[in-house]
């Protein structure tokens, strides 16, 4: 009898396969949402386990902190504000409707009072297209576009922490604290470099599936593994070479 393979025991959500919960500092995250404007000083640049973007750490009115993703630029002692009516510089946080047009943003609000959700890696921003009656429009770095509720806040400006990526690991260690603090795998051998008592792609003369790796939904776990449940396979590829036997 096999073992269960890596993806039945991380199911089971055993303490070995939890996120760590030591060095969390506290949710990114706006305040509650305050019709009048707020200005807040940055207290410290804080960074947190698991989290690429460092966190500024914002003292507020009556003594309130909250902990925001750090903006190019901002230091310790800054000012911001947020809410209406505030300025339209780096680091402030605004609605959208006030937000001009061509404006670099992040940290946006999928839902308006939600403390922001969209553009909050190291480095990300996206533009306020333009202006629409059912809401702004915002086009992100990847090309996509989305119409986002025109109450929703954005900060004016650019993620801290572009260019951590280019930094090299050096040491397997280093990457294995890194995807711990993320509860990802690391690291993650391929199915059909296994044994076969490992994997359903595994055992064989050669490193191949040797069955199809489309997977159905209601699989049992010991079998779920490869495109579970895809519409899709391939399917650009045959048509594009279909194309091609035509000419």
């Amino acid at each position: 009898m096999g073992k269960r393979i890596i993806a039945q025991r991380r199911g089971r959500g055993g303490r070995q396969y939890r996120a760590l919960k030591k060095g969390k500092l506290a949710p990114a995250r706006y305040p509650e949402v305050s019709s009048k404007l707020v200005r807040g000083e940055v207290h410290d640049i804080l960074h947190e386990i698991g989290r690429a973007a460092p966190l500024a750490k914002v003292k507020f009115e009556k003594n309130k902190f909250s902990y925001i993703p750090a903006i190019t630029g901002l230091k310790v002692g800054a000012m911001i504000e947020l809410g209406k009516g505030s300025q339209l510089k780096e680091g402030n946080v605004l609605p959208l409707s006030e937000i001009l047009e061509g404006s670099i943003i992040c940290n946006i609000e999928l839902n308006q009072g939600d403390g922001g959700k969209l553009v909050k890696a190291p480095g990300g921003s996206a533009t306020l297209f333009s202006h629409t009656p059912s809401g702004a429009l915002v086009r992100f770095s990847s090309g996509k576009a989305a119409i986002i509720n025109s109450n929703s806040r954005a900060s004016i400006g650019r993620i801290a922490g572009w260019g951590r990526s280019e930094k090299p690991f050096l040491k397997a260690g280093n990457k294995h604290h890194l995807m711990r603090s993320k509860n990802k795998t690391y690291p993650k051998p391929r199915g059909v470099a296994m044994a076969s008592v490992n994997h359903p792609f595994g055992g064989g003369r050669h490193q191949h599936p040797g069955k199809p790796t489309t997977t159905s939904r209601n699989a049992p776990p010991g079998r779920k593994v490869g495109l579970v449940a895809a519409k899709k396979t391939g399917t650009k590829r045959l048509a594009r070479a279909k194309i091609e036997v035509k000419r």
